[in-house]
């Protein structure tokens, strides 16, 4: 039997997190600086609330001071979250740092526990995740050519790297190297961990771009003999590939079901203003084009959300999802684009300005069809996934 019901220890974690954004969130989103977030004391002030509501961290543990609620549970709230480009930091679970400690979790020794994730996971400090090369397709990190050469007991790091977010004032970051360039393509590389405050790790500059930016900005970064212990390696030798695999699948649970939050508070917005503006006499919701873009957001915005429980049901059993989360990356994708679009459309010069969120959220839809793997790529996963099943009746 299928069934659709929340269970009311999630949907009272819903309504308390609903009610923390119309209080403290929406209230404070024009406080936002771009790139720099909010101000440091309001920020420290909401996130101790949020603790003390226990809403923080829905991606970690109870014993790491998360909600421990699963992958189901941390789609849940990344709806509610995602109404909002400055929630995630006030729930202590934006990307990379979600992503970094969860990875934390799986493949850290106790000692990097305790030094790394313990403070990650409080909030008390920044992270970022070296992997994306200007030299090389982002999608195919099997081309890597960051390198870490062992020297005695240390690693030392060469290369080059660039949109890593939240960069500027990071206490750490998961580097990507290869660290055996004989070995086949899925294990060449490794993941380190090296303290930004190492001599030989270099920030270029923050890259601009046309979304929202994000706290510590989208940076460019130079390894130059950068040396850290051995003891900082991530998890096992060559496992890189393997770990950031492992590391993208939550992430893209909680990226698209953040993405639904934006449209459905944009299809909201859409809803609303379409009733109270008039254009030629009448409400623009007596428009058929615009009932057409009401229906097809509606549509739209609940196949996504279904797909995407779906995906975090089967991550939650222990399946193989693969498929389900490249579907929901590049399907999620468009529908955000789709409906914020079509809501800039209905408030026209109003949908423009900055005066609404809506264009700070088409800057981002954006790049969701970019990082995590461009939609092209997942297409393609899809594809020579369901075909090899057919493959075997032939």
């Amino acid at each position: 039997m299928i069934d659709f019901s929340i269970s009311p220890e999630l949907e009272f974690a819903r309504q308390r997190a609903a009610a923390f954004m119309a209080e403290f969130v929406y209230p404070n989103e024009s406080k936002l600086v771009e790139d720099e977030g909010l101000p440091a004391d309001l920020e420290i002030d909401l996130q101790h609330r949020v603790q003390a509501l226990g809403l923080w961290a829905p991606n970690l543990p109870r014993e790491w001071g998360g909600m421990g609620i699963g992958y189901i549970g941390q789609a849940l709230i990344n709806e509610v979250i995602g109404r909002s480009v400055i929630a995630p930091r006030l729930f202590g679970n934006a990307a990379p740092d979600a992503g970094n400690a969860e990875l934390l979790l799986i493949a850290a020794t106790l000692e990097q526990k305790e030094t790394y994730l313990r403070p990650l996971a409080a909030g008390e400090v920044r992270s970022c995740f070296a992997m994306t090369e200007p030299e090389v397709a982002g999608s195919d990190p099997t081309g890597l050519r960051t390198t870490a050469v062992r020297d005695g007991d240390d690693l030392i790091i060469n290369g080059h790297k660039w949109f890593i977010s939240g960069a500027i004032g990071s206490a750490f970051a998961i580097v990507m190297a290869v660290t055996d360039a004989t070995a086949d393509s899925h294990t060449r590389a490794s993941m380190i961990l090296v303290p930004t405050d190492t001599p030989g790790f270099n920030i270029v500059r923050a890259v601009p771009v046309m979304g929202s930016g994000g706290v510590g900005g989208h940076c460019e970064i130079r390894f130059e003999d950068c040396r850290v212990p051995v003891t900082s390696l991530l998890g096992e030798l060559g496992q890189g590939f393997k770990l950031a695999q492992a590391r993208l699948g939550p992430g893209r649970i909680q990226h698209c079901m953040r993405w639904i939050g934006a449209a459905q508070r944009s299809f909201e917005m859409m809803c609303a203003y379409a009733l109270k503006r008039q254009s030629f006499g009448e409400p623009l919701a007596k428009k058929q084009t615009v009932q057409n873009w009401i229906a097809d957001s509606a549509a739209e915005i609940d196949a996504a959300r279904l797909m995407t429980l779906n995906a975090a049901w089967k991550l939650d059993r222990g399946d193989d999802a693969r498929i389900e989360i490249s579907l929901i990356k590049f399907f999620g994708a468009r529908v955000l684009h789709d409906v914020v679009d079509r809501a800039i459309q209905v408030h026209g010069a109003l949908g423009y300005s900055k005066d609404t969120p809506l264009e700070m959220f088409y800057r981002d839809a954006r790049a969701a069809r970019i990082y995590d793997g461009p939609d092209e790529v997942h297409r393609q996963v899809v594809a020579q996934r369901i075909l090899k099943t057919f493959e075997r009746d032939f």
